[in-house]
């Protein structure tokens, strides 16, 4: 596995939010993607509003996917982590779009329900602009 080190130069953006939660923003073909943002500074934060998506309510423990990214500045270092929760690839567009607008300390979740039909390229897209609606609405 090949890591790369990431400089903070310290012109990064951050959520303030604890916990956002935007539910129903993108539906496709009887699927419904939702997104969460908030902000963490240690993989323990992640965690714990991982699990906080996943128990928000019934609906949530019933999704099919919910795939991160997260990106904690520290000491002049960027630590980066992703999960696309059988989501294949999922956890790497959303961590992606986080690179470009340059968040750090902050985590995004994007939940999907799948909703019977296979959405193929579509669903890369989805999560790209479920990620960006919730970054931009935070």
């Amino acid at each position: 596995m090949n890591k790369s080190l990431q400089i903070d130069f310290d012109d990064n953006k951050e959520t303030q939010e604890e916990f956002v939660l935007f539910e129903k923003v993108i539906k496709d073909k009887g699927s419904v993607y939702s997104v969460s943002v908030g902000r963490v500074e240690c993989r323990d934060d992640i965690v714990k509003f991982v699990k906080k998506v996943r128990s928000y309510n019934k609906k949530f423990l019933k999704a099919t996917h919910h795939t991160y990214a997260a990106r904690i500045s520290k000491d002049g270092v960027i630590y980066e982590t992703k999960n696309d929760d059988g989501e294949a690839g999922a956890g790497n567009v959303i961590l992606r779009v986080m690179q470009k607008q340059r968040y750090v300390n902050t985590v995004v979740c994007v939940t999907r329900w799948f909703g019977g039909v296979k959405l193929y390229g579509d669903r890369f897209k989805h999560v790209q602009d479920a990620t960006m609606y919730g970054l931009s609405n935070t």
